[in-house]
This record gives C-alpha cells, structure tokens and sequence, in this order.
C-alpha cells in the first residue's frame, strides 16, 4: 500500500503540479506540465493500451488520456536491462520484478551450492511471479524474514518437524502456510498440534501430581483421540476441547484445595462444584463421563450437563436493522458485507460461511447466485452487490499467498480460508453472529416446511425441526419462493 499524500503546501511549493494541482516538489517537466514527484511515480505505473496501439506503460496524458512515451514526447527511462520489458525501474536499471526475482534467488539458494533445493522451486517461482513485485520485496525485506529463508535455504530438510523446532513466530506460520499451499509440504491438521502444544503446557496448571497423571489420561484418551480421528478438526471442537480441559483443570484443583481424591469423590462434592461456580462448569461433566468410563469414580454420579437451546436469539426488528446497516447504510468492506448476509439472510453458521468456495458462488451481470444446500439462491439487490465487488477484488491475489484460490473468504495466510473466529470478532461490532443465525433461523421456520429450508440452506432436517414455530416470515416466503420457482411450481 503507498503512503498517503501529505497535505498540499502552497508556501514551501508554490507551482502546482499540472496533473494533480496539488502544491508538491516538483521532479520532472513534461508537455502537460511540471509533474510533482506522486505524480511522476503513478505515471510510471499506469498500463494499458495506447491508441497508437503500443501497450505498455503509459507515463504521459494527451487530452486527458494516458499515452505512451512516443505519443507524449516524455523522455524517461523504463526499458529493464535484465528482461528488456517496459516497466517502472527498481534500481541498476531492472525492474521491480527482476529485482524481487533476484532477491529470491540470494534468499533461498543454498550458499554451497548455489541452487535452490526442488521441495522450494514452488515457492521461488510463485514469489518471482506475483503480480505485485513491491509487495514481495517490501516483505522479503523484512530482517526476520530474510534471517528465517536464509535459514530454511539450508536446513538439513522441509518438514512440519523441522519447523517446530524453531522458535514459535507468526513468519515461521506464514512460511508454513507458503509451503503448504505451494506443495513443498504436506497438508496436516494444525488445530491437532495446537491442541496438543496447548495441553502439554496447561498440564503444569494441575497442582498434584496423581491429578496431573489423571488429566493427562484425559487430554491423551479423550480429546487427542478424538480430534485426531478427525479430518478436518472442526475450530468449534477444538476450542470445546480446550474448555473441556480448562474446566477439568479446574475441578482437579479445587478437589485438591478440598482434600479430595478421584476414588473418593461423592455426589455431594460434584453438587457443591457446580453450585459454587459459573454455568461453565458444567462442561465438566465429560470429564466426568470419561472418568466413569475409565473406573476413577463411582459410576453412580451424575453432573447437571449444559443446556442447549438457552442461547439468545436477534429478534425480527433488529435482524432488519442490522441487515440495512451491512447492505445499505454501512461502511463495511465487501467481503465482511457478504458474509453478513449469509448469517442474517440465511441464517449460516460461520464455520461454515469461511469454507464457502468460488464454486458455490455464480456471478453474472444479470444474476448472483449462492449453493448452500441442494439448489442455487438467487440474490436480488442490494444483496447481490457485496458478492460482485468480491468476485472483481477477491483479495491477497496479487502475492504469492493465494495461487489460484478457491476461498472466497480469504485468509493473509497463504493457502487458507479467513478463521471463523476472526471473521466472527469482525461482524461483533455490529451484531452477535450467533445470536443473528438462532433468530434467522426461527423466522424462517415459521411457515416455511422444515424440509424445503433444510434442503434449501444445507441444514439436516432435524436441526432446522427444532427451530420450528408457527407465525409468517418475510425470509421463509422468499425461501420457499425461489424453490417453488426453480422446480416449477405455484409460488407460495
């Protein structure tokens, strides 16, 4: 991103640029004008097709067009020495993408060598072919960066195990996602080895060693397990994983403060656990059935589980407000806008808005349509609108980030989706995203038949069963419209 333009300033630079009008230092006069120094860095990376029929850079202006330099009579240079293109110059007379091309070549060549390894000439070619150069160099520049890849250049292999040795920091993440999405490593679950990573340190939290031996048991068992015969690990499971065992830790600890052990443990001790403490503690009770399960406790004891359904809903008024906010009288950007439509219009869960690919997405100069479920949606306007915005600017297309990406919420790291938590804390400012969905969903539910908005949205039945009520919904009319319409039947 370039620097903002500081404010003109008449007294110091009393000519104004001809092009800008602006009050600015002055650098270069050309046929127009005098050109200050903004203007002359634009001009030399404006592009396109002159209508001499030279395509190219096009520095100069004739009639308020760009033109090239024959047709301007502008006399600068923008010939690379290297490549022989016609491109804005970085330094020594190359330009901006020869350099960056370069800079990678130092970085990742192997000083014995002198070669890139083959697991990184992915990752080399994919850097030497971003579309803006200036955006990897100002990155490869980076001292942590140049001392991370200077480091990867001769490490003895690529592997997931080989990173985790060095230090925990967001470069060495981002590299790992680099390589990742460039195939010079292989795809694992990250939210498996960030659970473990965080149980193994939460392990000192216990304070007696016969509970620390029992919780490891626990995380070992139970979760690890679990979450490793999964594939992919849902950030709804792995965050419940850590409060399952946050809540086991401190239940531990407070049977330590009481004296109590694991074979002595009586339903009057669980009753009084509860009782004392937050409603979170009632995620202990798998703890408890694991250790049932396991024959630590009496298997008599019960724990009051947490309730579903006790979640609060948006109601119809402020899901219409909240809608006109995203749509109409908002400031979001597009990509934020989108994914609000699909919380407060179809009521989606957001882990599973960030998953949502270009090919569940048609867009058209007449139509926009969305696959949730098992039919496309059409989207009528204004809601239409943030989702062509998308398909134009997709976002971090122009690095090596996101080669050829099919998420249409992407992340800054290379290779992924945008984080449901992440996307979750953005659309906080405006409305609680679940709160949104639950009443969403109740309006829908309505009048609609549970199966058509099941089929409709990619709910199972069940789920959109239980969210059922009787009274009429805007949404579920239009729902239950475009299925009717599609399949060729009288709209209801």
């Amino acid at each position: 991103m370039s620097r903002p333009r500081p404010p003109s300033d008449p007294v110091t630079w009393p000519i104004p640029c001809a092009r800008c009008q602006g009050h600015h230092e002055i650098v270069a006069t050309w046929p127009d004008g005098p050109v200050c120094r903004y203007c002359y860095q634009a001009a030399k990376r404006t592009t396109g097709t002159c209508a001499c029929g030279h395509t190219g850079v096009l520095p100069g202006r004739l009639d308020g067009r760009p033109t090239c330099r024959d047709c301007s009579g502008i006399a600068v240079n923008l010939d690379c020495r290297t490549c022989r293109a016609e491109a804005e110059l970085h330094s020594n007379g190359q330009c901006w993408a020869c350099v960056l091309a370069a800079t990678v070549d130092r970085l990742l060549a192997d000083p014995r060598t002198d070669r890139i390894r083959p697991a990184l000439l992915p990752v080399a070619t994919a850097l030497k072919t971003m579309t803006r150069p200036n955006s990897g160099l100002t990155w490869l520049h980076q001292p942590h960066v140049t001392a991370f890849l200077t480091g990867l250049a001769t490490a003895p292999a690529i592997t997931h195990e080989a990173l985790d040795e060095l230090p925990a920091s967001r470069t060495r993440e981002y590299v790992r996602a680099l390589l990742l999405a460039h195939g010079a490593l292989p795809i694992r679950d990250e939210l498996v080895v960030r659970y473990d990573d965080w149980a193994t340190a939460a392990l000192a939290r216990v304070t007696t060693g016969d509970h620390r031996k029992v919780l490891r048991r626990f995380i070992r068992w139970h979760h690890q397990r679990r979450l490793q015969a999964m594939t992919p690990v849902p950030y709804g499971t792995f965050l419940s994983a850590k409060q399952s065992t946050t809540v086991a830790i401190d239940f531990l600890n407070w049977l330590t403060t009481h004296g109590i052990q694991m074979p002595g443990l009586q339903q009057a001790h669980l009753d009084q656990w509860q009782t004392e403490g937050p409603t979170t503690r009632q995620t202990a009770h798998g703890f408890l059935n694991w250790a049932i399960t396991s024959q630590l406790v009496d298997p008599t004891l019960t724990m009051t589980p947490h309730r579903r359904g006790t979640s609060p809903r948006l109601n119809l008024t402020d899901q219409h407000r909240a809608l006109h906010r995203v749509t109409v009288s908002g400031d979001l950007p597009a990509r934020d806008r989108a994914a609000a439509i699909l919380v407060l219009v179809f009521g989606q869960q957001i882990k599973d808005v960030v998953k949502l690919t270009w090919q569940d997405v048609t867009v058209t100069d007449e139509l926009v349509t969305l696959v949730l479920g098992a039919d496309p949606i059409a989207l009528p306007a204004p809601l239409d609108e943030p989702w062509r915005a998308l398909a134009a600017a997709p976002g971090h297309d122009a690095t090596a980030a996101h080669p050829n990406s099919p998420w249409v919420f992407r992340s800054s790291l290379p290779g992924q989706h945008l984080s449901a938590g992440h996307l979750r804390h953005r659309l906080s400012t405006h409305f609680s995203a679940r709160a949104a969905r639950l009443g969403t969903l109740h309006e829908l539910t309505k009048h609609a038949p549970v199966a058509i908005i099941a089929d409709t949205l990619g709910y199972a039945p069940a789920t959109i069963a239980h969210h059922a009520t009787a009274s009429s919904a805007g949404y579920a009319q239009y729902v239950a419209a475009i299925r009717a319409t599609q399949k060729g039947e009288p709209t209801p």
